[in-house]
């Protein structure tokens, strides 16, 4: 019997958790290790790669970006976010129902687990791990902020990793983003998935719905709920066997 296969691409940060202080502190650390200088003002993420956001921090704080400015930038915040990786869940929170739904979605037939973030990689594991979501999340299949990518295209690099690991392919009939953005919906309209919005974050409900989401959640705190939405996105029409 042939394995329907689900590819299923979480957005981190206000749709699993929410870390915003580690991730402004370790912003300022690595502001001051490349430029020298003490940060004035962090670019708003408002569902932006890392990548974007430390060109717009520079320009914010009269800072002219040079060639070498983002590798140094990204290594320096990955360093920052590591030492303060302790703090992570002293500080933060595991957004409600986010561990009971990976955990809950993974047992559905053929699901991959992965990320779809802004955050750089590294970091990314850090904010997972700190709170126990990591287990069902393949960390290799994903696409990160340091991926100087638009958003969609980084949503196709994960699904063609995931198609290589797993010999099938992910199209927009067996892939689901799930994020808190309108950023994240349009991403996942124009690279090829279905998506899933949460207004857990800074978009409401209705901008989600606006932005073209094909189901709207409050939260991940109805475990089934989110379940039959995955299974719901990802199933194909006709299963009949032949």
């Amino acid at each position: 019997m042939r394995v329907n296969r689900r590819l299923v691409l979480w957005n981190v940060d206000l749709t699993l958790v929410d870390v915003a202080i580690v991730t402004r502190e370790a912003y300022a650390e690595a502001f001051r290790v490349v430029t020298g200088r003490p940060l004035v003002k962090l670019a708003p993420a408002m569902g932006r790669p890392d990548s974007e956001i430390v060109f717009e921090t520079l320009a914010l704080n009269g800072v002219r970006a040079e060639d070498d400015h983002l590798p140094r930038f990204l290594s320096a915040l990955a360093v920052a976010f590591a030492n303060r990786r302790d703090r992570l869940a002293a500080t933060g929170r595991v957004l409600p129902g986010a561990k009971e739904a990976l955990a809950a979605v993974a047992r559905l037939e053929g699901v991959v687990q992965s990320v779809l973030t802004g955050t750089i990689k590294s970091n990314a594991v850090h904010k997972l791990r700190a709170f126990g979501l990591h287990e069902h999340v393949d960390f290799e299949l994903g696409g990160y902020g340091e991926e100087v990518y638009p958003k969609a295209t980084l949503l196709q690099v994960a699904q063609s990793r995931a198609g290589r690991r797993h010999g099938v392919p992910f199209t927009a009939a067996n892939t689901v983003v799930v994020g808190d953005s309108t950023r994240d919906v349009q991403a996942a309209r124009i690279g090829g998935a279905a998506v899933i919005g949460v207004a857990t974050g800074r978009s409401t409900a209705a901008e989600l719905r606006e932005a073209g989401a094909d189901i709207v959640l409050a939260d991940l705190s109805n475990t089934s709920e989110v379940v039959a939405a995955v299974a719901a996105l990802t199933s194909p029409v006709d299963r009949k066997a032949g």
